[in-house]
């Protein structure tokens, strides 16, 4: 048999991603890897139905089976419309009925975050602080200590400079778990997007109150919050589409 013969018949018996590879051989490789037959055979496996037509419904079923056989992942991003400078944050907290938190936040300074994390906080929550990963979160300045068995809840608003249009993050959610180990208190609500898009939904805001042990059972002594939403943002950039698609008012 001549190596052509022998490629072949060894084709056939590869998945996709291993017959890609053998494109990359050498020239003679590429020549029979690319024959479409081959990459007919592997759209039918994933595909059936689409492969009684005589013609592929794209260019060729190589470019189909290329184009679809995973999700692509890590996609870039157009730049976002809007940008933290042109924001403001409205945060408020209260024990039971009684504000103890109330702030207008510039965006910069949630974007900025705890640079340095305060001395007396856990090492998991320094090492929270101090990781790689996107965090929005500022300082409480003075402190405050609640009591645990007191319902505390936070409402957010954001609002944009440029068009003094508002929208609700989180409107008046309950700290419903106290996590004692990460040393955070956390309250979430469902975003609500503008019927512009109209499939998405479930998305949470979260804010996390950051407290220290203070010696006092049953008492948190809060010194910074957190706001994510890591159900589907992850960076800044996406954060920034994920609150241009609010329901602003």
């Amino acid at each position: 048999m001549t190596c052509e013969e022998v490629l072949k018949a060894v084709f056939p018996l590869l998945e996709g991603t291993d017959l890609a590879s053998c494109m990359l051989v050498c020239k003679q490789w590429r020549d029979v890897a690319q024959d479409d037959y081959l990459w007919k055979c592997l759209c039918a496996k994933r595909w059936p139905s689409i492969c009684k037509r005589v013609l592929p419904p794209m260019e060729t079923f190589y470019k189909l089976y290329r184009t679809f056989y995973k999700r692509r992942q890590n996609r870039t991003l157009l730049p976002p419309k809007l940008s933290f400078d042109n924001l403001d944050f409205y945060i408020d907290i209260w024990n039971e009925e009684q504000s103890i938190f109330s702030e207008v936040v510039p965006g910069p300074i949630l974007k900025a975050g705890i640079k340095t994390p305060p001395t007396g906080i856990s090492d998991m929550l320094r090492h929270h602080l101090e990781g790689p990963e996107y965090k929005m979160n500022l300082l409480v300045e003075p402190r405050f200590s609640l009591p645990q068995s007191q319902a505390v809840s936070v409402s957010v608003l954001v609002g944009r400079k440029d068009s003094s249009k508002v929208a609700c993050i989180i409107n008046k959610a309950t700290f419903d778990y106290i996590d004692r180990t990460a040393y955070r208190a956390l309250a979430f609500d469902y975003l609500d997007f503008s019927p512009v898009y109209p499939f998405v939904s479930g998305i949470r805001a979260w804010v996390s109150l950051l407290f220290m042990d203070g010696g006092k059972e049953g008492v948190i002594h809060v010194f910074g919050i957190e706001m994510d939403f890591c159900d589907a943002a992850n960076s800044e950039e996406e954060v920034l589409w994920l609150l241009d698609m609010l329901d602003w008012k």
